[in-house]
């Protein structure tokens, strides 16, 4: 069974946080998805992802495409991904259930914290997932760098 990792954005935007946590997850071997509640975030998102420093370029596709398969990130709006991921990053409040935390090695989900709806959100979410017995860690960015400030049902905690 994996793990939920909780990041509560206050200093940096998405489009930066994400990005390195992607790189961090390739780093370690893992395809990836990216699941966001609606087209629209994820067509910004690739924009975004096709804009940055070419040196830390990260190979991904939109879902929908004749090589989702093949794709090491897949954006998507669905609980499915073709790619096989070991990793599932979600934005937005996009749905994470129980199953997605025990079948994937990492699940991320990354909100802003300067949203109090967002928030609500991922209380909701921390709630639910911890409650399933689901391992749990919140990190936070208020100090200026990252820290774990919480967790759940892990095997030392």
């Amino acid at each position: 069974m994996g793990a939920v990792f909780f990041y509560h954005l206050t200093r940096t935007p998405v489009e930066i946080t994400l990005p390195m946590l992607l790189g961090k997850a390739r780093d370690a071997g893992w395809r990836c998805a990216v699941r966001a509640p609606d087209t629209a975030r994820l067509n910004w998102l690739d924009e975004k992802l096709w804009l940055g420093p070419e040196d830390d370029f990260l190979p991904h596709g939109l879902a929908g495409g004749a090589h989702d398969a093949l794709q090491p990130i897949l954006l998507t709006t669905g609980p499915e991904a073709a790619n096989d991921p070991a990793c599932l990053m979600t934005l937005d409040g996009a749905a994470v259930s129980p199953e997605d935390v025990s079948a994937m090695a990492r699940v991320c989900i990354l909100f802003d914290g300067n949203d109090p709806a967002a928030l609500d959100v991922a209380r909701g979410q921390w709630k639910s997932l911890a409650d399933a017995g689901c391992a749990a860690q919140y990190w936070s960015q208020e100090s200026g760098s990252w820290a774990k400030k919480a967790e759940a049902n892990s095997a030392t905690g």
